[in-house]
């Protein structure tokens, strides 16, 4: 069975409970989108799902996917997949939006990862330091980080089951010798199940939007031996630079060019020796814990690391 048949017998499957669709409908958009208009398999795919959901006006969270695959949250390498998960809530955090009813750190043998629920989808609240099977979660992917969302398919089972939580982090140290472009303040995708940044003011899934203000540092971290790429969230970059979000707006505000931030970010937090720990997405850590040992000469600095 070709790649192109098993993706359109998988999306017919998903809309089985809700409305009948052709496999051989659905293997022809793909072909269409992939063969003549060289659209890659995944937006082929979130493309052809799309058309079918604004047809048969649905929501996406109304879908669901039989048969999932039970998963380690480890193993999560893909969006938009539909999987099961044997998990205890670690932790939970305080939803920024009034749309999510929860958003916390799910976890088991291989590590954690973030889940959100939404209050459109009026689940049962879990509750921390118990265990669960999720059925028919789905995976969100960006900037290399993945997350699982609930949705109104999502099976919800208490289990009497004192689950290790293994730790997926690493820590990596080195002289800050780079921002990248990306880095200060942006804008992502207001949408409620959405997080992308905007590029020119367009999200790759939901278009020309609204976007919403966000800080982030995409930096470069160099022990001498090793180029490390680390992403600070807004959380660790206002405690990395001392800048919040709102002098952030301010001050590109009154430049009147959002890329005087991250300059600004540059000249405090260049030429600093940083230790951080994250977990690995990709090719970035992503920063949840930071030590500053101080400013040091960079150069001076990688000169004696790679003499060692």
């Amino acid at each position: 069975m070709s790649e192109l048949r098993q993706e359109a017998e998988a999306i017919a499957e998903q809309f089985s409970d809700h409305t009948d669709v052709d496999p051989d409908d659905v293997e022809e958009r793909l072909a269409t989108l992939v063969d003549e208009y060289r659209v890659p398999l995944d937006e082929a795919r979130r493309s052809v799902t799309n058309s079918y959901l604004e047809d048969a006006g649905m929501e996406r969270d109304e879908l669901g996917r039989g048969g999932s695959e039970e998963v380690l949250v480890n193993d999560i390498d893909e969006d938009e997949q539909w999987v099961d998960l044997r998990v205890k809530l670690v932790d939970l955090w305080e939803p920024r939006s009034d749309s999510i009813s929860q958003v916390g750190l799910l976890g088991d043998e291989s590590g954690t990862i973030k889940f959100v629920a939404f209050e459109t989808s009026d689940l049962p609240e879990l509750t921390e330091g118990q265990s669960y099977e999720l059925s028919n979660v789905v995976t969100d992917e960006y900037e290399g980080s993945y997350s699982v969302k609930l949705n109104r398919t999502t099976g919800i089972t208490e289990i009497d089951e004192a689950i290790e939580v293994g730790d997926n982090a690493d820590t990596v140290e080195g002289a800050l010798v780079d921002i990248q472009s990306g880095s200060g303040l942006i804008k992502r995708c207001p949408e409620d199940d959405c997080t992308r940044v905007l590029q020119n003011g367009r999200c790759s899934e939901h278009g020309q939007v609204e976007g919403e203000f966000d800080l982030r540092i995409k930096g470069v971290l160099d022990d001498g031996e090793t180029v490390t790429e680390v992403i600070f969230d807004r959380e660790a970059t206002e405690a990395l630079t001392g800048m919040t979000l709102e002098e952030a707006k301010d001050m590109a505000m009154d430049a009147l060019d959002t890329t005087v931030v991250a300059e600004e970010m540059g000249e405090d937090v260049l030429g600093r020796y940083y230790r951080v720990t994250g977990p690995t997405f990709g090719r970035y850590v992503l920063v949840d814990d930071m030590e500053d040992p101080g400013t040091v000469d960079v150069e001076t600095a990688l000169i004696e690391a790679r003499s060692i």
